[in-house]
C-alpha cells in the first residue's frame, strides 16, 4: 500500500502495514493484529503523543535498565514487526541481550523472528560478533515457575537469570510470574488498565515506536550518573499514582473533546 507521507496518520498507518506484512510472513499471529488495534484505540485516547506521564515512566525505566547487573529485552511478533531495529539499538545500550519469548509459540515463528534479525546484514554482523545476542530459540529449556503457558519457557541465559525484563507488548500473566520471581518488569502498554499495567514495576503508557528511542536516549544519557542518583531516580518513581495519573489524562481530554 503507497500511503502518502501527506496523510496525518502517515506513521500509524505504515505500522499497520508493517503488522500485516509480518503476519504475512509468519513472523506475527492473527491475534496479533487484535493486540495491535486495541493499542491504537487506547492511542488515540492518549492524543497519539508521548506525554510528560510517560516520559516520567520512560526515565524511571532507563535508570532502572542501567542499574541492572543482567536486563533482558523480551520481544514478541509484534514489538519484532514493529521496532526490530530500535530494539537491537537499545539492546546495544545495555548487555546486547534480546530473547524471544511468544505466547502462540512455534518453532516455525521462532525461527523466523530469528532470521527477521539476521536478515539485515548490520544486525547479523552484531549477532555474529556476539554484541547482539538473540535468546530463547534454541536455548528456551527453563521454565517459569507457575506459568502454564508457552509463554512460561524461557533463556537461562536471558529472562530466566534476568534481574530486570523490558516487556513492550507483554501479556499480564507472565509479567505478574516474573513479578514473583523477584524480577523488576518494565513494560510498555497503550492501556493503563491492562494487568500488564497494573503488575508491572514500571509501565511506560506509550506507543512502542514513540517510546524506544526515548528510553534508548534516556539510557545512554543516565549511564553517566552515578548509582546514588540513579537510585534516586527509581526510587522518586511511583508506578499506580503514574496509572492514576494517565487515566485521569484520558478523561480530562475525553471531558473536553469537541466535536465539530
Amino acid at each position: 500500500m503507497n500511503i502518502p507521507k501527506s496523510h496525518p496518520r502517515y506513521k500509524s498507518l505504515l505500522n499497520r502495514e508493517k503488522v500485516v506484512e509480518a503476519l504475512d510472513r509468519g513472523i506475527l499471529a492473527k491475534a496479533g493484529l487484535i493486540a495491535h488495534g486495541r493499542g491504537e484505540t487506547f492511542d488515540y485516547l492518549i492524543g497519539e503523543k508521548t506525554t510528560d506521564i510517560a516520559l516520567r515512566a520512560i526515565k524511571a525505566a532507563a535508570a532502572m535498565l542501567v542499574l541492572a547487573e543482567n536486563p533482558v529485552i523480551s520481544v514478541n511478533g509484534n514489538t519484532v514487526a514493529l521496532a526490530r531495529d530500535e530494539v537491537v539499538k537499545l539492546a546495544e545500550e545495555l548487555n546486547g541481550k534480546i530473547e524471544v519469548n511468544l505466547f502462540y509459540r512455534s518453532e516455525e515463528r521462532l525461527r523466523k523472528i530469528k532470521e527477521f534479525f539476521e536478515e539485515d546484514p548490520v544486525i547479523r554482523e552484531k549477532i555474529r560478533s556476539g554484541k547482539i545476542k538473540i535468546l530463547g530459540v534454541e536455548d528456551g529449556n527453563k521454565q517459569i515457575p507457575n506459568l502454564e503457558s508457552a509463554r512460561g519457557k524461557v533463556s537461562q541465559e536471558g529472562i530466566y537469570s534476568a534481574d530486570v525484563v523490558l516487556v513492550p507488548l507483554e501479556d499480564g500473566d507472565r509479567t505478574e510470574a516474573l513479578v514473583k520471581m523477584g524480577k523488576k518488569v518494565i513494560s510498555i502498554d497503550l492501556n493503563p488498565l491492562s494487568r500488564t499495567a497494573q503488575r508491572s514495576t514500571v509501565t511506560i503508557v506509550d506507543e512502542l515506536t514513540r517510546c524506544l528511542p526515548l528510553l534508548r536516549k534516556y539510557v545512554r544519557e543516565y549511564k553517566r550518573l552515578d548509582r546514588e542518583e540513579l537510585q534516586r531516580i527509581v526510587e522518586g518513581f511511583d508506578n499506580r499514582e503514574n496509572l492514576r495519573d494517565m487515566l485521569n489524562h484520558i478523561c480530562n481530554r475525553l471531558r473536553n473533546l469537541q466535536f465539530i
